[in-house]
């Protein structure tokens, strides 16, 4: 589905077979503790929303919204004019991965549909580019495997939870381990850092002292002026004389 003004972002939707294998406020609770997600609950679903930027009006401007029910999920995102569509469509679901893995078991996603649109979704894109972004596909590539690999993870220790009882501490153990190390590595993505930068200016009057932030953050200032240019490349903010 697709829907587009003019000077506005487009909005497409993808939805993916799944079960449920939790309450909706047992899952609210486990998103919550998720930075950079907002959680809204109704009958029978769960909205998940992820505000990138805004707008001047302060309204949201890139973003997608994850739509949890009993035997679906539906990924609602946009895209902004100008852009690759192919490149935002690659973008969002690597992130929609990474949000399933640390959901776990709690939503099974239909494993065949969900990596056989990652698998049309990097092809779009590898189609659409030139020689010159190998590096960029290699990126992507990386990523399906490593989320091959991390479901399997697991399945494999919740598999070992359920039938050996006596490990069943040590395995819950592993698990938040397991769970805070993926929070941590989506937190520092080049996505959760431009949201940072984005409150930063919305907070100290649209100026930013980049040792200032890189010190609260524990990033580096590189890094920080890095993001700076590449919001300024995307049109997400503009630079001051």
């Amino acid at each position: 589905m697709e829907e587009s003004v003019e000077g506005e972002p487009k909005v497409e939707s993808v939805e993916f077979p799944g079960k449920l294998n939790a309450s909706i406020d047992e899952l609210a609770q486990k998103i919550a503790a998720i930075p950079f997600y907002s959680v809204q609950k109704s009958e029978g679903s769960l909205e998940v929303a992820r505000i990138e930027s805004r707008n001047v009006h302060k309204m949201p401007f890139l973003f997608y919204i994850i739509n949890i029910g009993p035997a679906s999920m539906q990924v609602t995102y946009s895209i902004a004019p100008g852009s690759s569509d192919r490149l935002r469509r690659a973008d969002v679901i690597r992130n929609v991965a990474s949000f399933l893995a640390i959901l776990g078991d709690s939503f099974e996603v239909d494993t065949g549909k969900f990596l056989q649109y990652v698998d049309s979704s990097l092809a779009n894109l590898i189609s659409g580019l030139s020689q010159s972004y190998s590096t960029l596909f290699n990126k992507y590539d990386a990523l399906l495997n490593e989320y091959v690999e991390d479901k399997k993870l697991l399945h494999e220790l919740e598999a070992s939870n359920r039938n050996l009882t006596i490990q069943t501490s040590q395995l819950n153990d592993d698990n938040k381990a397991l769970t805070q190390q993926l929070k941590s590595l989506q937190t520092y993505s080049d996505e959760s850092l431009m949201a940072m930068i984005q409150d930063w200016l919305d907070v100290h009057n649209s100026s930013i002292d980049v040792g200032e932030f890189a010190k609260a953050y524990k990033v580096t200032e590189p890094r920080v002026e890095q993001i700076l240019d590449r919001m300024v490349s995307m049109g997400y903010i503009e630079l001051k004389s």
